[in-house]
């Protein structure tokens, strides 16, 4: 799969050519950051703090919020580690840090150690200075500490040369079973196919940011299909996963949702469809995955309207069940709940709501009984939807919260509030 790639100057998003040659300042990384998140986990990279010059914390903090990221650059000891993993970082990657006594203090399916290295050798302080050790018996000695490893071959770096294939069966060879992303001179599709064949990633910058390489065949290059038209299967899921359709896709339908960042499609009798245009019922993309096999994917959705369905309904089977209907009902009452209502005295009435919610927690808390609990539950649950439909907070946005907090890696004692 492709690793977009964001690295980061004085606070904006840059590309060098061999780690030294200023070749594209971006600007503002924010909403390059809104665009590369529909391919997954992004990179990004603090070139300055790598360089020891400065600091690009406050704007990483800024990205962490938009997409998922592995953060790296100047992350030198176990504290500022577990600082990025505390804030988010879904990993981090470790350079000259990479050594086991750091390792061993730090989660090992969240780290990547960040070999760089020039005609096999590798470079440390920004790519400025060799060390005289091998690459590939760099990471045959840390394959046992870490989840995974960016090797990046400077030479290659932002020269848009293509990458070297021989050298990256070597280093997974040498990687031991550890997931490798590759990194440098990265240019086509061809190249980002042949790498997921070699089971190797490919952190991509340059090709992207100068326009050689477009975002939607970039995330669709691994994909093959074993029909006669080309198409492939697409599960459509919105925010919390819940299976909205099947629909189909190819090459020019994948192109046009990732630019236009909307639920586009293949029908086969229309053509190119983009979802929504004429009902009104239509989807921002947020996210295309690939599945194992690299002949299907899934898109995740933000739905607007009825649902996915032409019939009407939320789901191609149906309509949905659970805490997602009913928010979307009390939602919608927020807007239009008629006056004297129970739900308008909820949501016109803080007190009241407040008062509701520690009066059933407090039940929970007494409940004994499975049937009991899961009675008590349901209220608590009623009430706190209440109180997100309240301020327009979805479920997506909380479970995204409790999937932040399960990436922190310092742990609070939880004790009560006095």
């Amino acid at each position: 799969m492709i690793v977009p790639s964001i690295d980061l100057m004085n606070g904006h998003a840059v590309q060098l050519v061999g780690g030294r040659e200023l070749k594209i300042d971006a600007g503002d990384p924010r909403p390059i950051a809104e665009k590369f998140r529909i391919a997954g986990e992004i990179a990004v990279i603090d070139l300055d703090a790598a360089l020891g010059t400065g600091s690009n914390e406050a704007v990483i903090r800024d990205l962490l919020a938009i997409a998922p990221c592995r953060v790296g650059g100047g992350i030198r000891d176990v504290e500022t580690a577990r600082k990025w993993l505390d804030a988010g970082a879904t990993k981090v990657i470790l350079g000259t840090a990479a050594v086991p006594e750091i390792l061993l203090q730090l989660p090992r399916d969240r780290v990547i150690a960040a070999v760089d290295a020039v005609d096999g050798e590798v470079v440390v302080k920004g790519w400025r200075e060799r060390t005289g050790r091998d690459a590939l018996g760099c990471l045959a000695e840390l394959k046992d500490l870490v989840s995974g490893f960016l090797v990046t071959f400077v030479e290659l770096e932002g020269r848009l040369g293509g990458t070297d294939l021989d050298r990256v069966k070597a280093v997974r060879d040498a990687a031991g079973g550890v997931r490798v992303t590759a990194a440098g001179g990265i240019t086509t599709t061809d190249e980002i196919a042949a790498l997921d064949r070699l089971g190797v990633d490919a952190q991509v910058g340059m090709a992207l940011y100068s326009g050689r390489l477009d975002l939607a065949d970039a995330i669709g290059a691994p994909l093959t299909s074993d029909r006669p038209d080309g198409l492939l299967a697409t599960v459509v899921c919105d925010e919390r996963g819940v299976a909205l359709g099947l629909a189909w896709s190819d090459r020019d339908s994948l192109r046009e949702a990732v630019r236009t960042g909307r639920g586009v499609y293949h029908s086969r009798t229309r053509g190119l469809w983009v979802k929504g245009l004429t009902s009104g019922d239509h989807q921002d993309l947020l996210r295309v995955d690939l599945d194992c096999d690299r002949d299907a994917m899934r898109f995740t959705v933000r739905q607007h309207g009825r649902g996915f369905c032409h019939v009407g309904t939320r789901t191609c089977f149906g309509e949905d069940a659970g805490i997602g209907p009913l928010y979307r009902t009390l939602a919608a009452r927020a807007q239009d709940a008629p006056a004297g209502s129970y739900t308008r005295r909820l949501l016109d009435d803080p007190v009241l709501l407040r008062a509701k919610l520690v009066e059933e927690a407090g039940e929970l808390a007494d409940a004994t009984t499975p049937a009991d609990v899961a009675w008590e539950a349901a209220d608590v649950l009623y009430f706190t939807l209440v109180a997100m439909a309240r301020t327009g907070v979805p479920p997506s946005e909380v479970e995204a919260v409790l999937d932040a907090r399960s990436r922190k890696v310092s742990r609070r004692k939880g004790d009560a509030k006095p």
